[in-house]
């Protein structure tokens, strides 16, 4: 009797194991293909944000040089100005009459002390690209009397003669010009010219480093003695409100 037994044939396995977990190596590789792919589009994302922040020019830091360049000037004279006062003093006594008049010319500066300015004085309202200053006010510096221009005239008389009555008077005419020389250096029309002339030097200032960095905007500048003639100078954010932001 044959008792040898015959091993059962080898059943084959179906092939779908096989694809299943090929599948599933191919899907893994993908999804770390997109992983690196997102990643690789997140620096270069990033890397492009640096170079734009680096390179695009920010109005407030241009300002803010140009503040303090202006600063390091410490006074601004834009405008300047001549006057000549022309003055007359009387003195009586005794029955006796003299007077003197005095011609006297003088220079007048007018001038903004730029150390006075601050980071809010400086605003720059991002919607109307607009850059707005606030100065300290105009002061004036003087005069400055050329005394070799000065002329003196009198009467003369025995007043003069026997009396101190013309060194007098010429004091008082000395001090009566300085008052008038002032006199005319503060008037409306002078005081609009300095404003003017400065208004237009700070402008230059500001808007050319603005121009030469690319930023389009204007520039307005006004005087803390001058009524504003819009809200809007209240309502902007100051350099040190942006800078304090930005850190």
């Amino acid at each position: 009797m044959d008792q040898r037994v015959t091993p059962p044939a080898d059943t084959p396995q179906p092939p779908s194991r096989a694809r299943g977990g090929v599948g599933l190596f191919l899907t893994k590789v993908a999804g770390v293909l997109l992983l690196l792919v997102l990643a690789g589009l997140i620096m270069v994302w990033g890397v492009q944000r640096y170079v734009e922040d680096r390179l695009t020019p920010d109005p407030t830091t241009i300002a803010r040089a140009s503040l303090d360049g202006l600063r390091e000037q410490n006074r601004l004279s834009a405008f300047a100005a001549r006057y000549v006062a022309v003055v007359t003093s009387r003195q009586s006594q005794l029955g006796f009459s003299t007077e003197r008049t005095l011609i006297m010319p003088g220079m007048v500066r007018y001038e903004v002390d730029l150390g006075k300015l601050r980071q809010q004085d400086v605003r720059w309202d991002a919607n109307a690209r607009v850059l707005s200053v606030t100065l300290p006010p105009v002061e004036i510096d003087g005069p400055q009397v050329d005394l070799t221009a000065i002329r003196e005239y009198g009467s003369g008389g025995l007043l003069t003669t026997f009396t101190d009555a013309e060194q007098r008077l010429d004091a008082a005419n000395r001090t009566a010009g300085q008052v008038e020389l002032m006199r005319q250096a503060r008037a409306p029309a002078p005081m609009k010219l300095a404003r003017d002339a400065t208004r237009r030097a700070v402008e230059r200032s500001f808007a050319m480093p603005l121009r030469a960095a690319g930023v389009e905007g204007s520039v307005k500048v006004r005087f803390s003695d001058e009524a504003a003639a819009d809200e809007r100078w209240d309502t902007t954010r100051n350099l040190q409100e942006v800078l304090g932001n930005s850190g």
